[in-house]
This record gives structure tokens, C-alpha cells and sequence, in this order.
């Protein structure tokens, strides 16, 4: 059984320092998970890790297999996901290269797979998404480290895999500080099963609003540059992470009646 796993992209852990233990593909259902789960140890620590749209990019945000991810990772015995990714900024003072610990969605998706209570009416709370508990480790974590970054953060999720419009960046601008794709579902599944979730998101671009125009080149290349700060935030703050949760993750199913 594995306590902590990770979804992103295969580049947010060092190949030199990930030791290798197993892989896993299981079924779920709700099918497979987006590609092999890889089981390791990153700073000594036992982790399963899942590239979230697969190892050759073949899942676009609309097409992640979310709840088959969550349900993979939690059969596995995972109770906490980190989940670095990349994202874009609408304010001025969140500048590329700079990590923000999300504490806040706004979900602006239209035809994903919100749920796992399809068959009934189950009302989770999620008025704080992320855990606390982790958002606050990891921000001592990029402290130390003299990364910088942003202890809160408002995510606006949009459907993609196109990039906004002009008009559609200036509106969300009124009511968020990153803009992203795939938190949502994501971090919902995982507080329905009562997983502990944290997004570690590293700011790629200025989205459109700054009138330069988004494209897949520059966010790649800034990710690029940051990933070994991602890595390194990773292996410092893992090890650190508590055998019993504190936090109230655990029990938004038991609350809502599960």
C-alpha cells in the first residue's frame, strides 16, 4: 500500500534520484488510469506516481480519465496527492517562474465527469478544496528554499485545450490570480473520497490578457526551467509529510453521509 501519490508530468521528479520499485496499470471502474502507475521512492519516500495525460501526452484536459486516476490511486492505499502543473497568470504580480499554492477553484468546465455518486444525491463540502495542511508545508518548504511564490491562490479552471480569448482573460481577471485546465475535476474526486489534495502550480505565462499571446512553445520552455525547483521542492517537502493526518480531508465523505 502507497500513502502519497503524485499526478503530473513525468519531468517533476529526477530520474537519477526516483527509485524504481514497481508499475501497475489496473483496471477501475471507470477504466484504466491515464497511462502505468510508477511506484518509487523520491527522497526515501514511497510514492505512486501517474503522468496525467499519459506518458505520450495522448489525453487533452476534456479526456483525462480523472475519477479512473483517483480511484486507481486510492485503491492503492493513497490518502494524500500532490499535484504539480502548470498554469497561466492573471495578475500582474504572479509572474512567470513563480510557484502558487493553490487554496481556491472556479470551475468554468462544461462536459467532464464530476462525480463518483452518479447512481445518488451525495453533497460534499468543498468550501476550502485543498488541504490546508499541506498548502502550509509546502509553503515553508518554498520559504526555506528562497523559491518564489504565493501562499494563496484563486484557480479558475476553463474547459480547454484551447487558450482563452482576449475578452475571456480580461473577465477572469476580475475573479481569479492563475488560470489552469485539469484541477477540476480532479481535486473534487479526491475530497470525495477523502483524500488529502495539494496544487503546487508553477505560473508558465500571462496568459492573454497582457496582449502576448499564449502558446504551447512558451509554456514548455518556462516549465522546462522550473521543473528542477519543482523536483526539489518535492524531495525537501515529502519527507516531511506526517504519518497521521490533522487536517479534515478524511471526513467530507463521512459528513456528507458516504
Amino acid at each position: 500500500m502507497v500513502r502519497i501519490g503524485i499526478i503530473g508530468g513525468s519531468g517533476v521528479y529526477n530520474q537519477d534520484t526516483f527509485e524504481v520499485t514497481g508499475r501497475v496499470y489496473p483496471g477501475t471502474d471507470y477504466g484504466r488510469p491515464s497511462d502505468e502507475i510508477v511506484i518509487g521512492k523520491l527522497a526515501g519516500v514511497e510514492v505512486a506516481f501517474i503522468p496525467r495525460h499519459g506518458s505520450d501526452h495522448r489525453f487533452p484536459p476534456s479526456s483525462v480519465p480523472y475519477r479512473a486516476n483517483i480511484q486507481a490511486l486510492k485503491d492503492l492505499g493513497v490518502e494524500i496527492i500532490i499535484s504539480p502543473c502548470a498554469v497561466g497568470s492573471l495578475k500582474e504580480e504572479y509572474r512567470p517562474g513563480d510557484l502558487v499554492i493553490v487554496d481556491q477553484f472556479i470551475d468554468m468546465t462544461k462536459k467532464r465527469d464530476y462525480t463518483f455518486f452518479n447512481d445518488r444525491t451525495v453533497h460534499i463540502s468543498i468550501a476550502d478544496p485543498f488541504c490546508k495542511d499541506l498548502a502550509q508545508l509546502f509553503s515553508k518548504v518554498a520559504e526555506e528554499m528562497g523559491i518564489r511564490y504565493h501562499k494563496n491562490g484563486t484557480y479558475v479552471c476553463i474547459e480547454g485545450p484551447r487558450f482563452s480569448t482576449k475578452a475571456e482573460s480580461n473577465m477572469f481577471r476580475n475573479f481569479a490570480d492563475i488560470i489552469g485546465m485539469t484541477v477540476v475535476p480532479e481535486c473534487q474526486l479526491a475530497r470525495e473520497m477523502g483524500m488529502c489534495y495539494c496544487s503546487l502550480a508553477t505560473v508558465t505565462d500571462y496568459d492573454v490578457w497582457k496582449d502576448e499571446p499564449v502558446d504551447i512553445q512558451m509554456v514548455l520552455k518556462t516549465m522546462s526551467e522550473c521543473l528542477s525547483k519543482i523536483t526539489k521542492l518535492l524531495e525537501t517537502g515529502l519527507p516531511r509529510i506526517t504519518e497521521t493526518r490533522k487536517c479534515d480531508c478524511a471526513d467530507a465523505p463521512k459528513d456528507a453521509g458516504v
